[in-house]
């Protein structure tokens, strides 16, 4: 997550970040991964072929490519992103999709609330409901709520400049 620090001017952004699911392995480390594999299936699959059981080394390819598969498909999952800015008028919510599609949530400011779990992030404006940071540990969804919820407070509690100050 990237915050962004807040201003008070009069078109005022209480609060910015953004947000993309975490991924803790490197594609450097994807790919030793997938020579750990391919090196362990060979190691067994070898011996099977000499034996007389070429099949075998045939299904631990297969393993290879779903091992594959499944990590390319988690790396292309990551692409996913969320913009928050939250303004005196408006809570907008920006999302991408992981294929680049993107979608655009405004939420009126002065009735947003929000809801706050471990499972959950529900920003709350007017009746409508928009759940936010949903790949984000439980952790990181409820700091996000808490500064969020701080901003908040801080849109609601204005501070006037005085004269005399």
């Amino acid at each position: 997550m990237t915050e962004m620090p807040a201003s008070r001017d009069p078109a005022a952004i209480h609060f910015a970040t953004s947000l993309s699911p975490h991924r803790s392995l490197s594609a450097e480390g994807f790919k030793w991964v997938i020579r750990g594999a391919i090196a362990a299936n060979l190691v067994i699959g070898v011996p099977m072929m000499v034996l007389g059981a070429w099949p075998v080394l045939g299904f631990m390819g297969l393993d290879i490519w779903l091992l594959w598969w499944l990590f390319k498909r988690s790396y292309l999952d990551a692409r996913r992103s969320e913009t928050l800015l939250l303004t005196d008028r408006e809570l907008l919510v920006d999302r991408v999709a992981p294929d680049g599609e993107r979608e655009e949530h405004r939420l009126d400011a002065y009735w947003l609330r929000l809801e706050v779990t471990e499972e959950r992030l529900v920003a709350i404006s007017k009746g409508n409901r928009l759940v936010l940071g949903r790949f984000l540990s439980p952790d990181a969804r409820l700091e996000l709520g808490e500064r969020l919820k701080a901003a908040l407070a801080d849109m609601r509690a204005p501070q006037f400049k005085h004269e005399w100050d």
